[in-house]
Order: C-alpha cells, then structure tokens, then sequence
C-alpha cells in the first residue's frame, strides 16, 4: 500500500468513526513542544478523559505527524489494538506504544532514535464512546553535536593534565621528571670538564709567559744564579 492510499484509508476511517458517535473529547498533550537531539529518545503524550467502563477495547487512534509538504502516520490504535500495518515505514521499529497507561486515558508513545526530519506537528485523533477528540504538539530535533575527542599527555594543549589556562600542571609524569634529571647532570658535567680545560690552559700560558720573560731566559744563561725553573740549584 503506497503512502497516498495509507492517508486516504486513514482519512476515511476518522470520518466513519466520527460519524458513528456523538459528542466531543477532550484531548490534551503534556507538553505543546518538545525539544530533542538526533540519535536520542522522546516521549509524546496525550491525555483525554472518558465515562464509558475504560475498556481499551472502546478507544481508536490515528497519530499523525504533519511537515510543510506532506503527512505520515506515526500509530494507528482500532478497539486498544495497535495496527502496525498502517504505519510509515519511517517510524517502523521506532515507536512504542504504553498499553500500560491506556486505560487510565493516556496515549503514550516513545519514539527512539530521533532523526532531523522527525522535526514537524504531531496530531492524535482519539475518538471513544464519549465522543471524538485531537490536539497537536510540536516536535524540534537539532543535529547531535559532536563531543571533543579526549586529548592526550603530548599533545600542544597541555593533555588531560593540564590547567585551564593553558600551561602544564604541576604534577609531571615520571618520564619527563627522569628526562629532566638526566639533562641537568648532563649540564653539570659539561661544566666541569669545560672548567678543568680552561684551569689546565691557563696554567700552561702562565709557565709559558714565565718562560719567556726576560729575567727568566736572564736566569736560564746564569746558571749559577737559582731560579724558580731549577729546583735542584734550589735545594743546593
């Protein structure tokens, strides 16, 4: 059965059943809007109060949802059975109904797995043995934001340790604090062995200073004279 002869059986069973009764219902919803995320669940509700012994075997429904364009059917309830067979394939597997709660006069449908096209007027049509009754609700389902994936210890944000501004915390991983040790004692041996060097260079330019100097080479042609440079004339 195509979409159009779905609407137009449904069209023509709401007049047969209004035909048939006399009166009014009244049908309220919960809620006049309802506001949802893609991928996630909501509950549509409509209330109507009712005389006859309560019996779900006395009530019909059509729900129906309507967009600028067309409409579908979303549930189909004849004598407290629900009719599978005139729903649309777009809500098929995705709309349970509450038999629970029937009976007290609530028509309780959950929806699962909202879509963004599910956006539009809901309309339930309940007619009993009181009479016949409708009210619209109104269905607003945003695009499922994304959450931020979980950032890691490297990355430039600082990773999951890091504070709100920005900078590392306090509290470093034991990696990073062994990275840390090993290139301070790098730094402190670099320096002694480049201050022993300059120490072993500059006592070398000093003794060849002293060399050179005129009093020593003096010293040096005199050996009878004792200098610095001959211990041994020194301990004679």
């Amino acid at each position: 059965m195509s979409d159009r002869e779905k609407m137009i059986c449904s069209i023509l069973l709401l007049i047969t059943l209004t035909s048939c009764v006399s009166g009014s219902l009244v049908v309220n919803v919960t809620q006049r809007s309802y506001q949802a995320e893609e991928n996630h669940n909501v509950t549509l509700e409509w209330t109507f109060k009712t005389t006859t012994d309560g019996s779900p075997k006395s009530i019909n429904s059509i729900c129906e949802m309507f967009t600028d364009l067309t409409s579908f059917i979303l549930f189909h309830l004849h004598e407290g059975v629900e009719v599978s067979e005139s729903q649309h394939e777009r809500f098929a597997g995705r709309v349970q109904f509450d038999k629970d709660v029937l009976r007290e006069g609530r028509l309780r449908l959950h929806m699962s797995r909202l879509r963004t096209d599910d956006s539009g007027d809901y309309l339930c049509d309940v007619l009993t043995g009181d009479g016949e009754g409708s009210r619209y609700c109104h269905l607003n389902v945003t695009a499922e934001r994304l959450q931020p994936k979980p950032e890691t210890p490297n990355s430039t944000s600082g990773g999951r340790d890091a504070s709100t501004t920005g900078s590392p915390s306090q509290a470093e991983s034991p990696g990073w604090i062994v990275l840390y040790c090993v290139l301070g004692l790098i730094v402190v041996v670099v320096g002694v062995v480049v201050g022993a060097l300059l120490g072993v260079c500059y006592n070398l330019r000093r003794k060849q200073s002293m060399i050179d100097s005129p009093s020593t080479k003096l010293d040096l042609m005199n050996p009878s004279l004792p200098t610095e440079l001959d211990p041994v004339i020194l301990s004679l």
